[in-house]
């Protein structure tokens, strides 16, 4: 039953609050330290990707991890970085990418990256294996990257390939619906996300105003109320009904079909009961739930010198199991 014993993991007080374990990585942890190299991913239909490089530190390697941001997030964020840093010190290479929209310079055509895409994923995935150096590459992903990784392996298993050996999500929210519910009616949390989504819909009703409409940003007032105007028809779905019934990753776990540990902390207050997918993980022995009582949202603040998370150590025990 992949249902896994709760981990051992006891925050540093007073982080044992679900929303201090939230807020204060990306305000006061250190960023961990790393020199990647950037490369640009040209994309099948014009427009790109950006790609950060990190390099094993125990030198060359067959092994890659291969890592997804969360919302509004990069491939610069504190967390993406301190999981880079950990593959390399285990001998694997990192490869992090910024989905559409979230780089320096906007991306190139009105549609943008939304939490069920994962054509994307599966481009750079597929870049990086045509490298012809690794023969061994797991996923991990972080929130709307974890919901994306979740759903790429279980969508269409056929075309995942073969030399994906795991995947790992961490405080991913399978239920989108039900995530947006709790982080709307959360003032701080909603306007973090709105900060740049509105700047990002300005930036596309001056590029495309045939098709976007900055002025519909007046009045929202929820993630739903943007997600309707503006994620679901840029995205080719019908309402925000629709894309969170598509784009949740819920409805895909039981078809995973390769090792995927799923991390929700039990006090994220970004999640739902509903995003904890007990009966999912029971029915499938590929997919392997764990909830940790504390960890808040990409949270599982550890203090060290190391400036190490437990999140991260979780990982390279996970990685530590991959067949060689």
């Amino acid at each position: 039953m992949p249902v896994l014993p709760i981990p051992d993991y006891r925050p540093p007080f007073p982080f044992a609050s679900g929303h201090l374990a939230t807020l204060y990585p990306p305000l006061f942890r250190l960023a961990p330290l790393t020199a990647p190299e950037t490369e640009r991913v040209e994309l099948a239909d014009s427009d790109f990707l950006d790609l950060d490089w990190h390099r094993s530190r125990t030198g060359e390697s067959n092994r890659l991890v291969i890592v997804s941001h969360g919302l509004e997030g990069d491939s610069r964020r504190k967390y993406v970085l301190g999981m880079a840093v950990m593959a390399n010190k285990a001998g694997w290479d990192a490869a992090c990418w910024t989905q559409r929209g979230c780089g320096e310079e906007p991306n190139r055509l009105p549609r943008s990256y939304h939490s069920g895409e994962t054509g994307d994923l599966h481009e750079i995935i597929l870049h990086c294996l045509s490298t012809g150096k690794y023969d061994k590459v797991v996923l991990i992903g972080f929130s709307m990257g974890g919901n994306q990784t979740l759903k790429y392996l279980g969508e269409n298993p056929g075309r995942v390939p073969r030399e994906i050996a795991g995947a790992m999500a961490v405080s991913t929210p399978c239920d989108l619906s039900g995530a947006e519910r709790v982080i709307s009616a959360h003032h701080v949390y909603f306007e973090y996300f709105m900060r740049g989504l509105r700047r990002k819909m300005r930036e596309k009703g001056e590029r495309f105003p045939e098709l976007v409409d900055a002025s519909k940003l007046k009045g929202v007032r929820t993630l739903r109320d943007f997600d309707d105007r503006f994620t679901a028809p840029l995205g080719g779905f019908e309402d925000a009904d629709d894309y969170y019934a598509k784009a949740s990753s819920l409805q895909f776990l039981r078809s995973i079909r390769v090792p995927t540990l799923l991390v929700n902390a039990q006090n994220d207050p970004f999640l739902t009961p509903s995003c904890f997918p007990v009966t999912e993980a029971m029915s499938n022995p590929h997919l392997f739930l764990e909830i940790p009582l504390h960890g808040g949202h990409v949270g599982f603040v550890s203090k060290n010198r190391e400036n190490v998370y437990w999140s991260e150590r979780r990982a390279k025990a996970f990685l530590s199991e991959i067949p060689a």
